[in-house]
């Protein structure tokens, strides 16, 4: 038995079919067209929603938002546990984010290695965790950001080792990425250690400059972590990562559009510059989707007020209250057309993690994630891997 979904503005892959329709059945994707096609795809003892009477006229259905960047949410941490992942998850869910890279901010090594292999146990079974994300601890003590600069520490070849081997679970490299400044010593081979074990290299938390980029990027990194913060920003004659990752079809650059980290001016610039290869992603923490106040990112202490986050007592940005419908609304709200703002939430991230031929799209034989928005992109109902969530 399937579900058959119609009647609505079907976006994917940087198309917008109006009056579309999608079959889903045995978690894939069967189907797609427009018009009165669904009829004839529909099989006995499908489920047929008219995307009018669950979401109302102008109704729009996506592929699944995917995030590859975030610590949390609903009052819960990705560092604390099945149930906090649970939580946190679930509200994210709910915002439209059917599949998650889960983060983690510096911590001493024992403790990284036990989150990394809890998290990669539960990417193997639940459908909606995409494995872990190492945000540090090789990242520059002079950007650190929301990271105990006491504990980061240079990538030395045992230290990544013993990362990434807690990332192994029978067979598969759990590890989805792993955040590393590529000026400190050792980084390169660091770098080409990541990708020789299945995962992503990151640039992010550094000071690199445009030489120092472009060699991390030749020994194999392909995504920059929260472009703009945490690195030097654009100068006209000292260009760093930013411009030379916007510059490489190699790359993909995280964007976190909440307003906070990155002005609405240059969100448009970046997606000017990279077509295609920026993914939004939500860098949000434990208070996403919570009322205002004290909470905890890692070891450090967290104040939110007005929805932004801070480290107690410093300026310093302590992740996001961001959920990603929030950021698709707000991209469009600048003027980038719907295909290319969705793209950003969906084939990009895919592409970034080498699962484009069954995520993030809702081409027949992917796998069924898909949101049904409202025509004010409103999140009205999502299926992971075809089933109601």
């Amino acid at each position: 038995m399937g579900t058959v979904i119609h009647a609505t503005l079907l976006v994917s892959d940087g198309r917008a079919v109006r009056d579309g329709w999608a079959r889903f059945e045995d978690g894939r994707v069967t189907a797609t067209g427009d018009g009165d096609g669904w009829r004839a795809a529909t099989q006995t003892g499908d489920e047929v929603l008219d995307a009018r009477d669950a979401a109302g006229e102008g109704a729009v259905l996506t592929p699944g938002l995917i995030d590859l960047h975030g610590h949390g949410g609903g009052g819960a941490s990705y560092d604390g546990g099945l149930e906090a992942v649970r939580t946190a998850r679930a509200l994210h869910r709910a915002h439209g984010t059917t599949r998650a890279v889960l983060s983690l901010v510096t911590a001493p090594l024992d403790e990284l290695e036990e989150h990394v292999t809890a998290i990669g146990r539960l990417s193997l079974r639940e459908d909606d965790v995409l494995g872990s994300h190492l945000e540090g601890p090789f990242l520059d003590p002079g950007h650190h950001g929301a990271h105990d600069p006491r504990l980061l520490r240079r990538p030395e070849e045992s230290d990544v080792a013993r990362l990434l081997d807690a990332g192994m679970i029978d067979g598969v490299q759990t590890i989805r990425q792993v955040t590393i400044a590529p000026e400190l010593p050792g980084a390169v081979d660091a770098i080409r250690r990541v990708v020789a074990s299945g995962a992503i290299a990151a640039i992010g938390h550094t000071d690199a400059d445009a030489t120092a980029t472009r060699q991390a990027i030749d020994a194999g990194a392909t995504l920059l972590t929260h472009a703009f913060n945490a690195m030097p920003g654009i100068h006209h004659r000292r260009p760093g990562p930013v411009p030379v990752s916007a510059g490489d079809d190699r790359m993909t650059l995280e964007l976190i559009a909440d307003g906070v980290h990155v002005d609405d001016d240059v969100m448009r610039m970046l997606f000017r510059s990279a077509p295609g290869r920026v993914a939004l992603v939500t860098d949000a923490m434990a208070a996403t989707g919570m009322p205002d106040g004290d909470y905890a990112l890692g070891p450090l202490d967290v104040v939110v007020a007005g929805g932004a986050a801070t480290v107690r007592g410093t300026g310093t940005i302590a992740g996001s209250t961001l959920t990603q419908d929030a950021a698709l609304r707000r991209i469009v709200g600048l003027g980038v057309p719907l295909p290319e703002a969705l793209g950003a939430l969906t084939a990009a991230p895919a592409r970034a993690i080498g699962r484009a031929d069954e995520l993030g799209t809702l081409r027949a034989g992917a796998v069924a994630d898909a949101v049904l928005w409202t025509g004010g992109l409103d999140v009205a109902r999502v299926w992971t891997a075809g089933t109601a969530r």
